[in-house]
């Protein structure tokens, strides 16, 4: 067990969660570990872009390469293809070959002026809210046999537990960034009042009302204008405790 594939890829995508600053980052790198799992098993190179679906929306969030970013990007701005497709029924959806599929005529035209041949959408369960789907593509038709198709669904099972803890760090790490960002707005705000309040020997009531009656006469965010009032006191300014 500790050396089978499983557990090796398992032991990556552990170590792409660790090894990135963001989301965005892991996303992109997954769809490259995506791509390369399946190259492996083909006869040809493959792509593999990263879609991501909330609230009745897609978008396209990463890519192995800017081709796979283009061609998952087609299907976005077209609105229907397999990989949508895959997000709706919640199961791989296969187009074998543009040539000869009857579904999605505007999708598989704009695939093959872009010399893409066959795509496979498979989808990845994120929760209630969200849901994501790889979007492989491949250069040569008949590539997708029920051999490679098996590879990339169970690729998918490893990665969605991936994704979902990447998503929840993610969230957690923008919740602290927000939380640190609003400390340091309200500490400049009440030291600006203070500065206020001891100029013009006001309540911190009244020093406010001042600060936010500058603020809108400026149709300016009240953390900015309680950093301009500090940056221009004698001696150069004042520094928040949560000022980097």
């Amino acid at each position: 067990m500790a050396n089978s594939p499983e557990h090796e890829r398992v032991l990556e995508l552990q170590d792409l969660i660790v090894g990135t600053q963001n989301v965005a980052e892991f996303l992109q790198r997954l769809s490259v570990m995506a791509a390369g799992a399946l190259s492996r098993d083909t006869s040809g190179t493959m792509e593999c872009g990263v879609t991501l679906k909330r609230r009745r929306r897609t978008f396209t969030v990463a890519g192995s390469s800017p081709k796979a970013v283009l061609l998952d990007e087609i299907e976005q701005r077209i609105g229907d293809g397999p990989c949508i497709e895959a997000l709706k029924v919640k199961e791989p959806v296969l187009l074998a070959n543009v040539d000869t599929d009857p579904r999605w005529p505007e999708y598989q035209k704009a695939l093959a002026d872009e010399g893409c041949r066959a795509t496979l959408g498979v989808p990845l369960e994120l929760g209630e809210d969200a849901a994501a789907a790889l979007n492989f593509f491949a250069f040569e038709s008949g590539v997708f046999t029920p051999a490679v198709i098996q590879e990339a669904v169970e690729f998918a099972d490893l990665a969605g537990g991936a994704v979902r803890l990447a998503v929840k760090l993610g969230t957690a790490q923008s919740l602290a960034d927000d939380l640190a960002a609003a400390m340091q707005s309200r500490t400049s705000i009440d030291l600006a009042c203070g500065v206020i309040m001891g100029q013009n020997r006001c309540s911190q009531a009244e020093a406010m009302a001042i600060l936010t009656k500058v603020s809108s006469n400026r149709n300016q965010k009240l953390r900015v204008v309680a950093e301009e009032l500090l940056a221009n006191l004698a001696g150069g300014g004042v520094r928040t405790h949560f000022d980097a």
